[in-house]
């Protein structure tokens, strides 16, 4: 198994977002040279920043010239605003034309990039009840799966330059200190926590500490390439999920459930975010030598909290 240099240089996209912020620092305490694509400067010493503004399409030439791997992390937030067709292209534009416009400095510059480790997202699949999704499933129908098959074209057209691509399809990672899980825990620890809409739709779930993990797998393992998905091995309900927090922060969880007419109603179409089923296997990554160090939703929760 052939295992990457840890004297590599790693430049990173989306770095001091909710993954890019703790994958910097492991990166680092492992020998790694980091360094950051960012809109403003940054505040690390230990990571050199290079400044871009995808909208503009400007980017600082020399952020390639001494990295050996591109990790792509960076993109709007989907839940952060309310689904406008402006909105829905902002999205969509922060993803690909991103990722183009480092391939474009990548066709005419020298480099020696060889490896492109991408997010993806779990959304590719859609509302699809209780069917299993694996990387070979097809797209679902709906906002959500149309930009993950963009921004994954996006990534893949890389394949021009020769490098090694892989795509993690992301699910829920819980953290504490952001993402989904302190906006779920919120209404719990005031006592009004209940689970939402039919509490039956899967949640694909990822403790942050094997979401960065995954990365890190990819840097050091080349063999690998291509899509994979990033979830926890035991997918729960959100009924589960909701249960699981309420015990773990040890408060009451109301027996009925918010209606999913009130996410409608407050999110329009991006309220399938929260009412959409999807169920995958990480059997692949799994089969690729990768283990899960949290693999129970009540231990992850426990390690998260305590």
């Amino acid at each position: 198994m052939k295992q990457a240099s840890p004297n590599k240089h790693i430049l990173v996209t989306g770095g001091t977002g909710s993954i890019g912020k703790p994958l910097t620092e492991a990166l680092l305490q492992k020998g790694y040279t980091v360094s950051h694509l960012s809109r403003k400067p940054g505040n690390d010493s230990r990571v050199k920043t290079f400044l871009w503004d995808v909208h503009k399409g400007e980017i600082d030439e020399q952020c390639i010239d001494n990295a050996d791997i591109l990790i792509h992390l960076a993109g709007a937030g989907i839940v952060d605003k309310r689904w406008t067709e402006g909105r829905k292209k902002e999205l969509i534009d922060s993803r690909t034309e991103s990722i183009r416009l480092i391939y474009g400095l990548m066709h005419k510059r020298t480099n020696k990039i060889h490896t492109v480790i991408s997010a993806a997202a779990i959304g590719y699949y859609g509302d699809r009840g209780d069917e299993l999704m694996t990387e070979a499933s097809t797209p679902g129908p709906g906002f959500m799966p149309e930009c993950c098959v963009a921004w994954e074209k996006a990534v893949d057209e890389g394949n021009s330059l020769g490098v090694r691509i892989v795509k993690y399809r992301t699910g829920v990672v819980l953290d504490r200190s952001g993402g989904a899980l302190p906006q779920m825990a919120m209404p719990v620890k005031l006592f009004a926590g209940a689970a939402f809409g039919s509490g039956k739709q899967w949640v694909p779930w990822i403790h942050w500490e094997d979401a960065v993990g995954t990365y890190l797998f990819a840097i050091e393992n080349e063999h690998i390439a291509g899509v994979f998905n990033m979830a926890a091995p035991n997918p729960v309900t959100n009924k589960q999920l909701m249960k699981a927090i309420a015990k773990q922060l040890r408060k009451p969880l109301w027996p009925f459930n918010v209606p999913g007419f009130v996410f409608k109603l407050l999110m329009g179409e991006m309220s399938v975010v929260i009412l959409g089923s999807t169920k995958v296997s990480p059997k692949k990554i799994e089969e690729a030598g990768f283990h899960f160090n949290h693999p129970e939703l009540k231990e992850a929760l426990s390690e998260i909290y305590e």
